[in-house]
């Protein structure tokens, strides 16, 4: 670990500097507040703006760079993780209504998935988008929504621009986060009752094959994580954990609240956090 800064999102002010060592200075700017729970960073980068859950609302917000938060979709059946497509479509985990779904640039909203072999699936959480129109989503099932489960396991599945739905793995344990590398061609889940990142390597095709344990014994629970231009794998767990492509945690900032991450703006290097009521943006400069 190249060094490690311990902050409390929820006390930030509007802007803070933290140095943090081999990563240079870290600037936090606090976008909004006053949420229940926010959740699944998405940028456009064809609209040049951000998209979020504020999930027990049942609400998607945007925020515009120079502009305020604004609300994107209102009876959103409590949404999770987001993504964008190339195209500019967005990509849906919607937890009450336990599907997946895309919203087009006219905002028309079309179903992605729902089920399984003839059964719901659990409560699709995170999902992530392939450059060449792949989608790959995960599936557990927190709290009240056990109690309603009909498969058995949980899940990380595809979905081809082209055909069936197929499932990439089932565990007993819960999968999260998920992300692709820079190159597109493996795929990080995060397990919280695991406590480990899992990685796949994706084929011209899509499929995933060789599953393994990229690192193990992360601290806290691992839930949302993402890739910066780097390949780095950034882990919202008891903090943020950041991997190097092989597996070697090279730094660590302590955080609360911490949920879900993502880059974004012109150049795909600014991070965007989610921290249960608030939502912050920072800048890093990793060397």
């Amino acid at each position: 670990m190249t060094g490690a800064v311990r902050l409390s999102l929820v006390a930030l002010p509007l802007a803070l500097l933290a140095l943090a060592q081999g990563f240079g200075e870290l600037k936090f700017q606090r976008l909004a507040l006053g949420y229940r729970f926010t959740e699944g960073p998405a940028w456009s980068k064809e609209g040049a703006y951000l998209v979020f859950s504020d999930t027990p609302s049942d609400r998607l917000l945007k925020w515009v760079p120079g502009h305020d938060v604004t609300v994107y979709r209102t009876d959103a059946h409590g949404p999770a993780g987001n993504a964008f497509d190339a195209q500019g479509r967005l990509y849906t985990c919607e937890t009450r209504t336990r599907r997946v779904t895309r919203t087009d640039k006219n905002g028309k909203i079309a179903v992605l998935a729902d089920s399984w072999e003839g059964k719901r699936l659990n409560a699709p959480s995170q999902i992530v988008v392939a450059r060449n129109g792949h989608v790959y989503f995960t599936d557990p099932a927190f709290g009240e929504q056990s109690d309603h489960r009909e498969l058995d396991f949980h899940g990380v599945y595809h979905i081809p621009p082209r055909g069936p739905i197929t499932l990439v793995a089932k565990s007993a344990g819960r999968p999260r986060g998920i992300a692709l590398s820079p190159n597109g061609r493996t795929l990080y889940v995060s397990n919280a009752d695991e406590h480990n990142i899992r990685a796949w390597e994706i084929d011209r095709n899509g499929e995933a094959s060789g599953e393994r344990v990229l690192t193990a014994k992360i601290d806290g629970v691992p839930g949302g994580i993402t890739v910066d231009d780097k390949g780095n794998l950034w882990v919202a767990a008891k903090g943020v954990a950041v991997y190097s492509p092989e597996g070697k945690r090279i730094h660590f900032i302590e955080m609360h609240d911490l949920v879900s991450m993502t880059f974004g703006e012109a150049d795909m290097k600014t991070l965007f956090l989610t921290a249960r009521a608030a939502v912050f943006r920072a800048r890093p400069d990793i060397e």
